[in-house]
């Protein structure tokens, strides 16, 4: 179900209040985590939510959705940099809960699978955050990804080399290769968050409403996912049939009851 909120902030403040909850809880919890500018405001109001409410973290579990190939953990654009920056510095994580693919070397095959097999270990991810890319990407996983991908090493497509060429103040620095999470990893999770923000992102929202399940468009796997939500603030919902949306108030309603 596609839920539209007035703004980017109104996901954010809802997104974080549900992650922060289940640190609260105290029962083992694994996050699978993506990036970008999206996921900003989430990381920004999930500080401040624990700071509020502080509590141990000992049971917390983070997955990386995706890292560039060819990047240092410190370089500024790599995600390992970002996750430092916008989360993992600032709450008191147990840094060997905190899995980031490496993609300083070009990964093997068999260390692709190991965090495939560690997530399998922990049982599986309990929420998976996901922003989509202009050609519908989630993770790296570009059209044509089988939906039976563990994580693997990704040819960067054309588009997503200029959608987020953007960030980096030399072009020719930007990766061609990524690692991700496969599309099964993605979605295993047992509930899933897909983000999106901006006038920029409303005609791949519209086509993943009204697209057929295809790999062509990998963010349509989540479409029979039992607990899949799609977020979308007013920019990013200008194209989306209103007869199959959700005014966000029914989800703030449906946690007071929970």
């Amino acid at each position: 179900m596609f839920y539209v909120f007035p703004r980017p902030e109104d996901i954010a403040h809802y997104v974080s209040i549900q992650i922060g909850q289940r640190f609260i809880r105290n029962n083992k919890v694994v996050l699978g985590l993506a990036t970008s500018s999206t996921m900003k405001p989430v990381y920004a109001q999930l500080i401040e939510f624990y700071r509020q409410r502080p509590c141990s973290l000992d049971h917390v579990h983070c997955f990386n959705l995706d890292e560039y190939i060819g990047l240092k953990a410190e370089h500024p654009q790599s995600y390992a940099a970002y996750m430092q920056k916008h989360l993992y510095q600032h709450l008191p994580f147990v840094n060997d809960q905190l899995y980031l693919p490496c993609g300083q070397h070009w990964p093997t095959e068999a260390q692709c699978l190991e965090i495939s097999k560690k997530i399998k270990s922990l049982g599986g991810i309990d929420l998976q955050l996901l922003g989509i890319g202009t050609n519908g990407h989630i993770g790296f996983n570009e059209p044509g990804t089988s939906f039976h991908s563990r994580t693997h090493v990704v040819t960067l497509s054309e588009q997503t080399r200029k959608d987020n060429s953007r960030f980096f103040t030399d072009k020719n620095e930007m990766p061609t290769h990524a690692v991700t999470l496969g599309l099964k990893d993605i979605s295993e999770a047992k509930e899933v968050y897909l983000l999106a923000t901006g006038k920029q992102k409303a005609p791949i929202m519209a086509q993943l409403q009204q697209a057929e399940i295809t790999e062509t468009l990998p963010a349509s796997i989540l479409k029979k996912h039992p607990n899949a939500f799609f977020f979308v603030d007013k920019d990013a919902a200008e194209q989306l049939d209103p007869a199959q949306c959700t005014d966000y108030r029914f989800l703030l309603e449906r946690s007071k009851s929970s």
